[in-house]
């Protein structure tokens, strides 16, 4: 396994790769140039099959309850939750994200400051200036993908804008904001690999994924109806999985496939799988469910989104600025679904 993985490591930077990998693990970004769209996948008749019968066989998470992206209606007006935000001795917003997804939520080594910035981030600032009249009244902590939920039930953070899937389960833990963004899974793997997607060609394959996330969900549940992979690697962030396939040990990674785009973008020897994510997944601000019907912060943010999707340096600048280069154009944000 060691020389497999050197072997890989050769083709995208020999030594100085292998340290940028460590590196990576201690949560420094790996900041490649970057690269197109991710290229259109080979495959023949036989692996498209076995993927639409993976697809046919993965559970509906998002028709599991009645529509999970569904979140309270929009309301300007302040309440204990945000007046409680508002008389913190140190005025800020405490908002749980990643540091090391390129693209969402990352630091860029190359600028002096090395400060968080990505789509994710863009909008953690205009709910801060929405709640505290400052966008930079903010205080972010980075969360491990496992960690979310936690982090929010004791109170680490006020929110998590963290590429968090809306799902039914989480939703018994906390509460969502509308949706902000429209994803998927898919696999990532080496251009060289034979991988073709959600399909037969996984077969004794060792797939890596996130705990916690989605992805790890959708493999098990694959897993019972037949998908032959090693899922058993997993680890606490996800992008500890792009590491490991850099290494060589793992096959393929599963991930959301906005965040697969931005790994591919980063190293230009792996590409997304499939012709299509294998089911649909939207995005949403995760935050403490309400204490005696105290909801006024998930509305706010709901109307925060309200603006931020119509407004001219809202959703669409930001995703152009971040996304567009490894996504390619945007058909734009979901529209919003409420519950009342």
């Amino acid at each position: 396994m060691r020389t497999r993985g050197l072997a890989r490591l050769r083709g995208w930077g020999g030594a100085a790769a292998m340290a940028v990998a460590c590196a990576l693990t201690g949560s420094l970004v790996l900041v490649l140039p970057e690269a197109g769209g991710a290229a259109e996948p080979d495959g023949d008749a036989g692996a498209s099959r076995a993927s639409q019968r993976f697809t046919e066989a993965a559970p509906a998470h998002a028709e599991e309850c009645a529509a999970p992206e569904a979140s309270l209606s929009p309301s300007g007006k302040d309440g204990p939750t945000i007046e409680a935000i508002r008389n913190r001795k140190v005025k800020k917003l405490i908002v749980g994200v990643d540091q090391n997804s390129y693209r969402w939520g990352y630091r860029d080594p190359n600028k002096k400051t090395a400060t968080l910035e990505g789509f994710d981030i863009d909008l953690a600032h205009k709910i801060a200036e929405d709640i505290l009249g400052d966008r930079d009244a903010v205080l972010f902590r980075a969360i491990p993908t496992n960690q979310r939920v936690k982090a929010i039930q004791s109170g680490q953070v006020d929110m998590v804008v963290r590429t968090m899937t809306i799902t039914c389960e989480r939703e018994k833990d906390v509460s969502f904001s509308t949706a902000y963004f429209k994803t998927g899974q898919q696999v990532l793997a080496p251009k060289s690999s034979d991988i073709t997607g959600f399909d037969g060609t996984l077969d004794g394959k060792k797939v890596c994924s996130a705990k916690g996330s989605t992805a790890l969900t959708e493999l098990e549940e694959l897993k019972k109806k037949g998908l032959g992979a090693d899922i058993g690697t997993t680890v606490p962030n996800q992008l500890d999985c792009l590491v490991r396939l850099q290494l060589g040990e793992v096959d393929a990674v599963v991930t959301d496939s906005a965040l697969a785009a931005s790994q591919a973008a980063q190293d230009p020897t792996v590409e997304l799988k499939g012709d299509a994510p294998l089911n649909t997944e939207y995005y949403g601000v995760a935050m403490k469910k309400p204490d005696n019907g105290d909801d006024d912060l998930v509305r706010r943010v709901n109307q925060v989104l309200e603006d931020y999707r119509d407004s001219k340096n809202g959703w669409q600048k930001s995703y152009d600025h971040w996304l567009k280069p490894a996504l390619g154009k945007s058909a734009g944000p979901p529209a919003p679904k409420y519950s009342d």
